[in-house]
C-alpha cells in the first residue's frame, strides 16, 4: 500500500489526476455505447476500463518532452498523455479531424503533438519502435525518456526479447512497463508463461528490475514510475510490472470475462477510481465539493467530443495519399 502522505503532488494536481482517470472511464464507456450503435466502426474495440491508475500514474511521472508508445488498448493512454479528447473521438469515428486524420481509428491512435507515438495492432510490434525512439534520445543526448506500455500477452513474443535485449546492450533511456491484467486475450498468464512473475525477466537482459506494483492504485504506480523514469534518464532501461485488471473482455465482442464473476468482483472492490477518491477524501476532508464537480465536467467533455466527431467531415479520396512520402 502506497503512503499518500509522501506525495509531492499538490491538491490541484491530484484533483486533475482524478479528473483524468474519470474522463478515461467515461470516454471508454461512451465508446462502447457508440460501437454497439455502429457509430464507431472496426472489427475490434479494446477498452481501458480498470487500468486507469496504471496509465495515468506512469505518465504523470514523465516530462512533457518524454515519449509514450503502447499497443491497441490505447485510448486511455492517449488521454493521459494529453491528447485532445475531441480529436480522439473524431478518430474513433474515422473522421478527418481525428488525431490520425481518420486513418488510424481505435487501434492506431497517435498524436505527435504530445509525443504519443501510437497504439499498434501487431502484438509486440511497437517494442522495437520504442527502442528506436530511445536510441534517438541516447544518440542526441537530449535527456528524453521513452515509456513503453506492454500487455502481458506480448511478453512471450520475439519482439519483446529483441527490443529489451538491445535496450540493455545500448543502455537506452526506456521504461518497459508491463500491464499485467492477468490474461493474454483469454489465456491466463500462468498458462502461457514459464515465469509468470514477468518483472523477473529483467535479469535476463541485465537491466534494473523495479518489481511488481499495484496497478489499481495511482499513488503506488506514480511512486515507482518516478524512480524508474529518473533511473532510465541517466542509467539505462528498466522493467516494471503493474498488476491490474480490465473490466471488459479482450475486445468488446469478447464475452469470456463474464464467466469470471467472482474474480471481477474482487478487483472491482479495488476499482482505481474508488481507491483514488477514497484516498483524496482521507487526505483532504473538505474536498467533497471539488470531487462533486468532476462527473459533470467529464460528462460535458465527452458530450462535446461526440458532437465534434459527429459534425466533422469524413476523409476524402485525396486524403488517401496525404502524408505518403513516396
Amino acid at each position: 500500500m502506497s503512503d499518500v502522505t509522501k506525495t509531492t503532488l499538490t491538491r490541484a494536481e491530484l484533483i486533475e489526476v482524478y479528473h483524468q482517470m474519470v474522463l478515461i472511464r467515461r470516454f471508454e464507456e461512451k465508446c462502447k455505447e457508440l460501437y454497439n450503435a455502429r457509430k464507431i466502426g472496426g472489427v475490434y474495440l479494446h477498452l481501458y476500463n480498470g487500468q486507469e491508475a496504471t496509465g495515468v500514474g506512469a505518465i504523470k511521472a514523465l516530462k512533457p518532452t518524454d515519449h509514450v508508445i503502447t499497443a491497441y488498448r490505447d485510448h486511455g493512454i492517449a488521454i493521459a498523455k494529453g491528447a485532445d479528447v475531441k480529436r480522439l473521438m473524431a478518430e474513433m469515428f474515422g473522421k478527418r479531424t481525428g488525431v490520425s486524420g481518420g486513418k488510424g481509428g481505435s487501434m492506431h491512435l497517435a498524436d505527435v503533438n504530445v509525443r504519443m507515438w501510437g497504439g499498434y495492432a501487431i502484438v509486440g510490434g511497437h517494442l522495437p519502435l520504442a527502442a528506436g525512439i530511445a536510441l534517438k534520445s541516447k544518440y542526441n543526448d537530449d535527456g528524453e525518456v521513452v515509456l513503453c506500455f506492454i500487455g502481458d500477452g506480448a511478453t512471450n513474443n520475439g519482439y519483446f526479447h529483441e527490443a529489451l535485449n538491445l535496450s540493455a546492450v545500448w543502455d537506452l533511456p526506456v521504461v518497459w512497463l508491463i500491464e499485467n491484467n492477468l490474461y493474454g486475450m483469454g489465456t491466463p498468464v500462468e498458462v502461457s508463461s514459464g515465469q509468470p512473475e514477468l518483472h523477473k525477466r529483467a535479469i535476463a537482459y541485465g537491466m534494473k528490475d523495479f518489481g511488481r506494483v499495484d496497478g489499481m492504485d495511482f499513488f503506488a504506480v506514480y511512486e515507482v514510475a518516478q524512480q524508474a523514469v529518473e533511473y532510465a534518464r541517466t542509467s539505462g532501461p528498466v522493467l516494471i510490472e503493474a498488476i491490474t485488471y480490465r473490466y471488459e473482455g479482450h475486445g468488446v465482442s469478447d464475452r469470456i470475462y463474464m464467466k469470471r464473476v467472482e474474480e471481477m468482483q474482487t478487483f472491482q472492490q479495488r476499482d482505481p477510481l474508488v481507491v483514488m477518491e477514497s484516498k483524496l477524501r482521507a487526505m483532504f476532508p473538505d474536498i467533497e465539493p471539488e470531487l462533486a464537480q468532476v462527473e459533470p465536467s467529464v460528462a460535458a467533455i465527452v458530450e462535446e467530443a461526440v458532437r465534434f466527431a459527429e459534425e466533422s467531415p469524413t476523409p476524402t479520396a485525396e486524403d488517401l495519399t496525404r502524408n505518403v512520402y513516396a
